[in-house]
């Protein structure tokens, strides 16, 4: 190195020297340095990520402004197609047919029903004109002589319990106005054995009071089975009647309900042994006053517990062939308590499932009852005889099991039996037994298919009895729908 070079250098050093740039100081800065940019970077760290998360409460707020401008157009079509549904209602002066909103007010008609054929293999026999339903009732014992009586063994098939049903709704200042028009195919009556309409409500209701036909008040329908044979348990009280129903607001806790009715009176009356002793007496029923029927019942999730009362007045009226009238009247009355428990709510691996049960007696409710018995007969042999109200003791159990989506099945036993008068015939109904088990398929919610096992037994007074086996296997398919009117 020259020596004007070695100057330079040690010049330089001893400058750097005193400014204090000497190695150790040279580091020290760094350091300082990197601390600084350390700092400033977690300063923009931190600065983008309250971007970031201020860019995120815009989107998400931008979303639900997009779903709320969605749900009102929405509102706005569903708007705009009832009031295009009612106007075009209005110019053509009927009610408009199609979906409506959820929360619709107006007018409607909802229509509904089912299609369905019974399949039948007796193994013994039964009444003639009651051949597609099995009643212990008409079950022949007395043969040759009793309707029925013949060769065992009988193919029957039937679509007499197909139905058709139509209920209204219709907006008022008073509140809503509900009817109800249902009819079905089963003769009964002087139809018996026909397939023919038959007339099952005809109802109107508004507010607390209705008239018109429908269940009566001494019935619970929510005890009748999952069963697919037609007439049912002969033990339940089963019973459409002609009425004028009060259904009063007496309690605060809407799982309680009261009902009052005053219903048609009617009288299944047994001439018995007075035709013995004169042949042409010509006897009919007295029912000088309305039954009175009440209705007690408590639902919640479990199930429902419900209380039925019935009191009657009941008579008969007889004239000879001198043309003497001969009257007589006796105090009619029955309790019916009846359940249902839901068991999903005690396990819900049992959800679907429910035990039914029921029980009732008293005095000269047969007309009440699902099948058989009499309500008034002589008290004892003429001559002097007067009319008897018949005690009547009633009850069914039977258990539905849901097995799944697809199957369902019901098993159970039901029996109605009678003390017979002393001037009842020997062959008066006095006991009929009931059992039926099946499993139905159900490819789609709106129809069944399956077997079912039917078996039935009638006694008479003397202790004569008759019984019938069968198989039953039904095809089932239910339709329903909704007509809108348009507002009035």
């Amino acid at each position: 190195m020259h020596g004007s070079g070695l100057r330079r250098a040690l010049a330089f050093a001893a400058l750097a020297g005193l400014a204090g740039f000497g190695p150790g100081a040279a580091r020290a800065g760094e350091a300082e340095e990197i601390r600084a940019l350390r700092s400033e970077v977690a300063q923009e760290r931190e600065a983008l990520a309250r971007e970031r998360e201020a860019l995120a409460r815009e989107r998400e707020a931008l979303a639900a402004q997009r779903r709320r401008v969605d749900d009102a157009l929405l509102r706005i079509e569903d708007v705009e197609a009832s009031d295009v549904r009612a106007a075009a209602a209005a110019a053509a002066g009927g009610p408009a047919v199609g979906a409506a909103p959820g929360d619709y007010a107006g007018p409607r008609l909802e229509i509904y029903g089912f299609a369905m054929l019974d399949t039948i293999y007796d193994f013994d026999r039964m009444d003639p004109d009651w051949n597609d339903a099995l009643r212990p009732s008409r079950i022949p014992v007395n043969c040759p002589g009793d309707a029925g009586c013949g060769e065992d063994g009988e193919t029957v098939f039937s679509v007499r319990q197909s139905r058709l049903g139509f209920k209204g709704f219709l907006p008022t200042r008073l509140g809503e106005l509900r009817t109800i028009f249902e009819f079905e195919l089963y003769g009964t009556g002087d139809n018996a054995g026909d397939t023919t309409f038959r007339l099952r409500h005809a109802w109107g209701e508004l507010g607390q009071f209705g008239a018109g036909q429908t269940w009566s008040l001494f019935m619970d329908p929510d005890v009748f089975p999952n069963t697919i044979e037609y007439w049912g348990p002969p033990g339940m009280v089963f019973f459409r009647n002609m009425q004028i129903r009060w259904s009063p607001e007496l309690f605060e806790d809407e799982r309680w309900h009261v009902k009052l009715a005053l219903e048609s009176p009617g009288n299944a009356f047994d001439e018995g042994k007075s035709l013995e002793a004169d042949p042409n007496l010509v006897v009919d029923s007295w029912n000088s006053y309305p039954d009175l029927t009440s209705q007690l019942r408590f639902q919640d999730e479990w199930g429902h517990l419900q209380a039925s009362a019935i009191v009657r007045g009941l008579g008969v009226q007889a004239t000879n062939d001198s043309g003497e009238d001969f009257r007589s009247r006796d105090f009619g009355w029955g309790i019916n308590l009846a359940s249902v428990l839901n068991l999903g709510w005690l396990l819900p691996a049992l959800e679907g499932d429910q035990i039914l049960a029921q029980v009732v007696y008293g005095h000269g409710i047969a007309s009440y009852m699902n099948d058989g018995g009499s309500d008034v007969g002589p008290n004892h042999a003429p001559p002097g005889a007067d009319a008897e109200t018949i005690p009547t003791l009633g009850w069914l159990i039977y258990y539905n099991r849901t097995w799944n989506e697809r199957w369902t099945s019901s098993i159970g036993y039901s029996e109605h039996r009678q003390w017979n008068t002393g001037g009842q015939s020997d062959g008066a109904y006095e006991t009929g037994q009931y059992f039926n088990v099946n499993a139905l398929y159900h490819p789609i919610p709106e129809m069944l298919v399956g077997p079912e096992l039917i078996w039935g037994r009638r006694e008479n007074k003397d202790g004569e009895s008759g019984s019938d086996t069968r198989i039953q296997v039904s095809f089932k398919y239910n339709f329903s729908g909704t007509i809108y009117g348009a507002d009035r």
